[in-house]
């Protein structure tokens, strides 16, 4: 192996995999390998990749494809989900020398020899059972902090329990001592991600609201977020400990919703009904209004009626929420889903689309409106456009002030003084704890 050799990486789809990117970058680093950027005509690319949707298929075969015209002669790589569920299929992408599984992806310098032939290493992701900590690195201001894998719910929809497995972590101990590695770099923000991170401990005697307790108390860290927590995981002592008692944990939740419709709901074997998701949003803005909570919505779920998708709208329209994440529903192999309902044309799952996403405008808008005049704290980031910076406030507005490199990665005091043309807001700087 040459210690020289260039590497660059390329990640498809959650900030799950970013975690992981980064963990495996490190692991090319501590071997020689010199990280570069994709164009920069590395001798091996490595692509983490989704399978979430049909597009992030197609997009691993397009950047195959680039990064051989970028290096014709590099080896190319590909592990994450889409390797684990089509690890056959990707190996007959012209390009590809190496695709890794779920058991083999953290080992990707143990089977860099073998360049004469496409290899494919691939396990039953039922033999999946170990757990890796990961934690992204690069951006001076954010960390994705991999606290869980997996899945136990085999939701119609989804086919993660497939490519990751079962629902699994590290004790509270070892991802308390992850956390205290970004403690020690200038990551000023930490967010929890996983597949299903309220599932933390599976019933065990550890469990999630142990994990943020634990979290909380971690010194260096100023802000922890919640990435996106299942609603009936997301139990009242654990919004009641983020708003109320915690010193670290911000005041914002993403919370899967996926239909309005509880005839939905149970073909796509969801663990709650919308009741129960009413209940999880009035017990969060009872506690504190400023919240801010994202929503997750698939729209296009086999057997989904008009009466079903305008049962959602209305179901929305009524949360006291900020945001909407809207996803067109994909047919998957290996899932349930497609059995259970009339397939809804292409022409009307994006016209729903459109419908939601309009909804997500107008209530971002309106939750922007609540909070014109309010002092809050911003964490300003590296992203510079046109003489403006930007970031994002604890309860996640995303304000933009004029461009000033002192205030890069910086934890500001500001007021919230106007919605701009672009839906962001402006803010006047109180308060600047710059060294």
């Amino acid at each position: 192996m040459n210690q020289f050799e260039r590497v660059a990486f390329y990640t498809l789809g959650c900030k799950l995999n970013f975690s992981e990117t980064s963990t495996i970058a490190r692991l090319f680093e501590d071997g020689g390998f010199a990280k570069v950027d994709f164009e920069d005509h590395p001798d091996i690319f490595v692509i983490n990749t989704c399978s979430v949707t049909e597009n992030a298929d197609k997009k691993c075969k397009q950047l195959v494809k680039r990064a051989k015209k970028i290096s014709p002669e590099a080896m190319v790589i590909i592990l994450g989900c889409y390797a684990q569920l089509k690890p056959e299929e990707i190996s007959r992408i012209p390009g590809v020398d190496l695709v890794l599984g779920a058991n083999d992806k953290f080992n990707v310098l143990e089977h860099l020899q073998k360049r004469n032939q496409v290899q494919v290493v691939h396990q039953n992701i039922k033999h999946t059972h170990d757990f890796i900590p990961s934690h992204s690195y690069g951006d001076r201001t954010r960390s994705f902090l991999k606290v869980q894998d997996g899945c136990d719910y085999f939701c119609t929809f989804c086919t993660i329990p497939l490519a990751r497995g079962k629902s699994r972590n590290a004790s509270i101990s070892q991802t308390v001592a992850e956390a205290q590695k970004i403690a020690q770099t200038e990551v000023k923000e930490v967010v929890l991600t996983g597949v299903n991170i309220g599932d933390f401990g599976q019933g065990g005697p550890e469990n999630f609201f142990g994990l943020v307790q634990a979290l909380d108390e971690v010194q260096g860290i100023e802000r922890f977020r919640i990435s996106s927590i299942e609603p009936n995981l997301l139990f009242n002592e654990i919004i009641a400990f983020c708003l109320e008692r915690a010193e670290r944990f911000v005041p914002h939740f993403h919370i899967p919703l996926q239909s309005g419709s509880d005839t939905i709901l149970e073909k796509m074997r969801r663990k709650y009904d919308t009741a129960l998701y009413t209940n999880r949003i009035s017990q969060i803005k009872a506690i504190n209004s400023d919240t801010c909570i994202g929503v997750d919505v698939i729209v296009g779920f086999p057997g989904e009626t008009d009466a079903d998708f305008l049962a959602t709208v209305n179901f929305l329209k009524e949360l006291d929420i900020s945001y909407l994440h809207v996803f067109t529903y994909s047919e998957r192999a290996n899932t349930g889903a497609p059995k259970l309902g009339t397939k809804v044309p292409m022409e009307v799952r994006r016209e729903r689309s459109k419908i939601l996403h309009l909804l997500s405008d107008r209530k971002k808008q309106a939750f922007y409106q609540t909070q014109l005049g309010k002092d809050k704290t911003v964490l300003f980031e590296q992203e510079e456009n046109e003489g403006w910076l930007y970031g994002f406030t604890e309860n996640y507005v995303k304000v933009k002030t004029p461009y000033d490199a002192k205030l890069i990665n910086q934890m500001c005091t500001i007021k919230l003084t106007e919605i701009d043309r672009d839906g962001l807001m402006k803010c006047n700087i109180l308060t600047n704890f710059a060294s």
